[in-house]
């Protein structure tokens, strides 16, 4: 494989990781012994945590690890797959009598612990920006944006004025930018009210540059923008007509 060819190839599948959803804000990493899940605590995190390192376990098993009577596990467990972190993989036969239930992680319990994606492809991005290669950034969020233009502008084709102000703010709110859209003081403004790309803008403003072309796609005119989130302001406004 050539040298620069493979490359490119690597970055593009690292930027990848944009378009599946994955960047968002690092979970700090936690050692082996005292890693945490967020959002659970007590009896219910020391389960999820005995689940992750082993992998799967039966109700014994953690009833001996977690030094808690079998009741008491069963029902934290069946709380657990209620809320989707836990579910059954089977059984298992460790003696005599019915084999016992296995239970795992599902994928949904990833969110628990610490993710580093933010963080790593944050210094991708300086990375790029560093040695020139921007171009590649501006040629990912082309492509980024390309693949959901044309269901997009289905979406508010023959739509005017607050409806169609109103439907692309629900776009937007899908892609995690938490958008409003409200009657403004002289014409309709949108509310971008977060930026789920901040670690990427704060190294280089290619996704803002993408952010608004889509946006006035979007509205189907030119926009003039109000507050934007990385000078400081609570959110990016639009409003609709030139400045």
């Amino acid at each position: 494989m050539d040298r620069n060819g493979g490359r490119e190839e690597i970055v593009q599948a690292a930027l990848s990781a944009l378009a599946a959803g994955a960047l968002g804000p690092s979970v700090p990493a936690a050692s082996p012994a005292g890693m945490s899940a967020p959002g659970l605590n007590g009896t219910r995190r020391e389960l999820v945590n005995s689940l992750k390192r082993r992998g799967s376990a039966t109700i014994p098993l953690l009833s001996e690890e977690a030094r808690l009577n079998v009741e008491t596990v069963r029902h934290h467990l069946q709380a657990l797959t209620a809320e989707g972190l836990v579910e059954r993989r089977g059984t298992r036969r460790s003696g005599p009598g019915r084999p016992e239930v296995v239970y795992a992680l599902t994928a949904a319990s990833e969110s628990l612990f610490p993710r580093r994606e933010g963080e790593v492809l944050r210094g991708l991005v300086m990375h790029l920006v560093s040695t020139g290669n921007e171009a590649l950034l501006e040629e990912f969020f082309d492509e980024y944006i390309a693949e959901r233009r044309d269901a997009a502008l289905t979406r508010v084709a023959g739509l005017e004025g607050p409806a169609r102000a109103e439907e692309a703010a629900r776009i937007l709110s899908e892609l995690g930018f938490m958008a409003l859209a409200h009657e403004g003081a002289e014409q309709p403004e949108l509310r971008l009210c977060h930026c789920p790309l901040r670690e990427v803008v704060d190294v280089t403003r290619v996704p803002c540059r993408a952010e608004l072309a889509f946006v006035r796609e979007l509205m189907g005119e030119r926009l003039t923008r109000l507050n934007y989130i990385p000078a400081g302001d609570a959110s990016c406004t639009y409003r609709r007509g030139a400045a």
